[in-house]
């Protein structure tokens, strides 16, 4: 009897090169997809800026030698918290189980950081952060959010999603767009470097603007 199983990946294991055995996807060169986005108007308090100084001081001369747990609760956590991702029934979701089946694939695993409706469960995604580790390894960041990102394009029946991921002190936005024949386009933008003040001010920006311009149903 013919196996009907689908194939199965993770988002740990997966990689780019599965992923476009998956759909058809391309990397793409715009910085323009990200104009809206990054140029959110956010005013900052001087409680902000407070904040950014005492949270890249206390964290300057270590954070290249931490621990995954080390980065998420010295820095990512802190950061996430003061942004404030509780609002209406939408709120922040940690280490909570997501999957689709992709075109036969199911897609499937634990997402380090997602921003969902939901009450005592994650229902609607609208934003993904991946991965909090200290450096890229064996387990590619952007090839978990890719994976990530396209089941919730499914379960959302959206043409678009937006995430992140973060290497160490740098922190990658990324946007997919899924095109009318079925394929899909990705961008990323520059890295910020999240123990440069300026660079820690845009972040912040971009996650606070999340609530705002991409929680919509």
């Amino acid at each position: 009897m013919k196996n009907t199983q689908p194939k199965e990946f993770t988002f740990r294991e997966i990689r780019y090169q599965d992923i476009k055995k998956i759909v058809g996807i391309k990397k793409k060169d715009n910085d323009d997809k990200f104009n809206e986005w990054f140029s959110y108007n956010y005013k900052m308090s001087e409680s902000d800026n407070l904040f950014f100084n005492k949270l890249i001081k206390k964290n300057k001369l270590f954070l290249s030698s931490y621990s995954e747990d080390q980065l998420k609760s010295k820095f990512i956590i802190p950061l996430l918290y003061r942004v404030d991702y509780f609002f209406d029934d939408i709120k922040d979701w940690y280490e909570y189980p997501l999957s689709a089946t992709v075109n036969g694939t199911l897609l499937k695993g634990r997402t380090d950081f997602m921003l969902a409706k939901g009450d005592k469960n994650p229902s609607t995604p609208y934003f993904f952060i991946q991965e909090f580790k200290p450096s890229k390894n064996i387990s590619d960041p952007e090839d978990q959010l890719l994976a990530e990102m396209l089941v919730a394009i499914k379960l959302s029946n959206k043409n678009k999603f937006y995430g992140a991921y973060v290497i160490g002190q740098h922190w990658f936005f990324v946007v997919i767009e899924k095109l009318k024949n079925g394929d899909y386009e990705y961008f990323v933008s520059k890295s910020l470097d999240c123990l440069d003040f300026e660079h820690l001010t845009q972040i912040y920006i971009n996650l606070q603007a999340v609530k705002e311009l991409f929680c919509k149903d």
